[in-house]
């Protein structure tokens, strides 16, 4: 398995694999798949550097999956905050993909100092992705009960958190 930063030939398989979980799960509260042009310019907010980056893990030409850091809120004050996120093809999820693009960002994140803290927010049930958090350093720091209407029902969402 290979980890490099993603480039802009690699946006249409992030969107399959993004829009599978859109689709089929309640870990992302998109109700409807994102398009292709909503997914280039969502791709144009990462940077080679600084601390809004993604990562994709490949087997051959095969992308299992990514790992990214974003704006964590719009506010000016918030801006050394991140929110990550990680999907990985839906046969790759337990291959140990997950752990390996998660560490990869998080060291690359520790190397940026506009980078201090990292935040995950996990829809619940989601035993792996809680398990990854763990692993990966980050804390449990909230709970929102009913934060999220998909599939006609409620979830809620266990937030994260750690020093990068």
């Amino acid at each position: 398995m290979q980890i490099r930063s993603a480039i802009a030939a690699d946006v249409p398989r992030l969107l399959e694999i993004y829009n599978h979980y859109v689709e089929h799960t309640h870990v992302t509260f998109d109700l409807e798949p994102v398009s292709l042009a909503a997914r280039v310019r969502w791709f144009e907010g990462f940077a080679e550097a600084g601390p809004h980056r993604i990562f994709v893990a490949s087997e051959g030409n095969d992308l299992l999956g990514y790992a990214s850091s974003g704006v964590f809120r719009r506010k000016p004050a918030y801006a050394r905050s991140v929110e990550t996120s990680i999907y990985l093809a839906k046969d790759r999820v337990g291959a140990g993909a997950g752990t390996a693009l998660y560490a990869h960002l998080l060291d690359a994140l520790r190397e940026e100092p506009e980078a201090h803290r990292a935040y995950g927010g996990v829809a619940l049930p989601n035993e792996a992705s809680l398990a990854l958090h763990q692993r990966c350093g980050f804390k449990r720091i909230a709970t929102y009960s009913e934060v999220g209407f998909k599939f006609g029902r409620y979830w809620d969402v266990t937030w994260f958190e750690r020093a990068v």
